[in-house]
């Protein structure tokens, strides 16, 4: 039976590939999907890819992950610094979940240090653009399996 990875991208990560491409690189956000559900398939994982600029969406869905997914990949861009809601969330659904972030927030303004995000998820990828996505993948797969 395939397992489902919720992947949630938020604010502004629509903008990849033309947003600061020396920060972020210049894959978007449709090559990111791509490579991600060829990277899942062959493991037996499938990806339901969403992208929003609104934190209750982003709430929203992570809610709805623990009646179908088995997992969570979260981007949440700058909302990883300031949104306890979607760290309560992530909390509350008890679905693993691995934060992803393209470039290394810990290189970049101070402020940008702090995560909520962090303690509620596995484990975090960052710095290394879009192969972080692939690699969140193959930490899921090990979670799940």
């Amino acid at each position: 039976m395939t397992k489902s990875i919720l992947v949630i991208n938020g604010p502004n990560l629509n903008l990849l590939g033309t947003r600061e491409p020396e920060i972020y690189g210049i894959a978007t956000l449709d090559d990111i999907k791509d490579s991600m559900i060829g990277k899942a398939a062959p493991l037996g994982l499938s990806i339901d890819f969403r992208q929003t600029n609104a934190e209750g969406e982003i709430v929203n869905w992570i809610q709805e992950a623990r009646e179908n997914h088995q997992a969570i990949i979260i981007n949440a861009g700058a909302l990883t610094h300031t949104s306890v809601a979607i760290m309560d969330a992530l909390l509350a659904v008890n679905t693993p979940s691995v934060e992803v972030h393209l470039s290394n927030i810990f290189k970049r303004e101070e402020f940008r240090h702090h995560s909520y995000i962090s303690p509620a998820a596995v484990g975090m990828i960052t710095g290394f653009g879009a192969i972080g996505y692939l690699m969140a993948i193959e930490a899921i797969d090990n979670i799940l399996n």
